[in-house]
């Protein structure tokens, strides 16, 4: 089976409707996909009722903003109650902190004399959960100031660079409590991406799955082979979940291809247990993966 666990749609910053991102996940020949949005669960039922009518599986989860030791750290929650109250409180900061820092990075593009606007930017993300980073990226290419999101970043929005606006976010290990109190649970996205290992060493993973994180990603674009090598090493050093995942957003990232990383099926198995064993213990009524064709 071709497993991708990791994939956003039009509700956070990627470009895909739910429904587009599960038919082209079913054009790309995959049996699993996961609709893994930042920090809502809003596209969930479309997603749903497009896979049951492809025949495609489908993993609900979020793609969850936090801090661990002073970083920034993404991490993956799989399968919670999207109704829990401390979740959804988790959840509310740190949308909340998206939409808060806009006003401040349009301002200061303003200062450098480009001609962008808040409402330009609102009304270019659509109906999204939370307007962020991207879509003040999407202004400045509909603006002609640079030719995609990637230079927007790598130009004004990066840390470090004259646009940059810091945000609040949760923290990792509060998060991960709240994860398992819905009857979740977590893995950390490209955990070496865009850092050196850093907090998340070793040490620093091995006190993560103490607390309860259930697996690494790491199969993922940003992750070079000595890189996908050691985590793996460490993964299996800690007992953890490895996922590879292409971390799509349709148009708004290029390079990451839907199934251009896979979960191996015994890896998702694993995901899948621990899932269920964290909703007993939670005693929610948590989401069911929805599962492929019967013939695969």
């Amino acid at each position: 089976m071709r497993i991708d666990l990791h994939a956003h749609t039009c509700v956070s910053d990627g470009t895909d409707t739910p429904s587009e991102l599960v038919r082209a996940a079913v054009a790309a020949g995959l049996d699993v996909v996961a609709i893994t949005d930042h920090d809502t669960s809003a596209g969930w039922d479309e997603a749903v009722a497009t896979a049951h009518d492809a025949g495609i599986g489908l993993v609900r989860g979020m793609e969850i903003s936090t801090r661990f030791r002073g970083r920034g750290v993404h991490l993956l929650g799989y399968l919670p109650d999207p109704t829990h109250p401390g979740l959804l409180a988790e959840l509310r900061s740190v949308l909340d902190g998206r939409d808060a820092r806009v006003p401040g990075m349009v301002e200061r593009l303003r200062g450098l004399g480009l001609d962008v606007t808040v409402e330009g930017v609102r009304r270019l993300a659509g109906p999204t959960a939370a307007v962020g980073r991207p879509h003040v990226a999407d202004a400045l290419v509909a603006a002609g100031y640079v030719a995609s999101r990637g230079e927007a970043f790598d130009r004004y929005l990066s840390p470090g660079r004259a646009a940059y606006a810091s945000r609040a976010a949760a923290d990792l290990e509060t998060m991960l409590a709240a994860l398992a109190a819905a009857g979740g649970v977590g893995v950390i996205a490209h955990p070496w991406g865009r850092h050196d290992p850093g907090v998340l060493d070793h040490d620093g993973l091995a006190h993560l799955a103490g607390l309860g994180l259930v697996g690494i990603e790491v199969d993922h674009q940003d992750h070079d082979p000595a890189s996908r090598a050691e985590l793996r090493e460490i993964a299996g050093a800690l007992d953890l979940v490895v996922t590879g995942s292409s971390d799509y957003h349709g148009l708004g990232k290029v390079d990451h291809d839907l199934g251009c990383n896979l979960t191996a099926p015994e890896e998702l198995e694993r995901l899948l247990d621990a899932a269920a064993a964290a909703a007993r213990a939670a005693g929610r009524d948590v989401p069911a993966m929805i599962w492929p064709r019967p013939e695969l």
